[in-house]
């Protein structure tokens, strides 16, 4: 009963933090439009990105997955969120080598 509550109570605490994790930045952001309008332009960039490797991903469905549900739509976003996995991956050790590298040769 007792540890009930408490799960209870972490639970609100969890979605009251959650709510001012993504509500507080927005209220500081309205003050200051070009940082929302960063902001948007990196989150632009995040979904062409996902789009782009969403387009270039097959759709194939082995047999043995369509006894799952999995059909051609998931394994497209599947393969999409892969993908797109890959690339951010691969860029940011592209910029670490370049920060590295650049620290250095200074």
């Amino acid at each position: 009963m007792f540890i009930d509550i408490l799960l209870y109570l972490g639970y609100g605490l969890l979605i009251v933090c959650m709510a001012a994790a993504v509500i507080l930045p927005l209220i500081n952001a309205l003050n200051d439009p070009q940082s929302l309008m960063k902001s948007g332009m990196g989150l632009g960039a995040l979904v062409l990105v996902f789009l782009l490797s969403w387009a270039i991903s097959g759709s194939e469905v082995l047999p043995v997955y369509t006894a799952f549900g999995i059909d051609e739509g998931l394994s497209k976003f599947v393969g999409g969120v892969l993908t797109t996995m890959y690339i951010l991956a691969l860029v940011a050790i592209v910029g670490i080598i370049y920060t590295e590298v650049s620290k250095a040769l200074k």
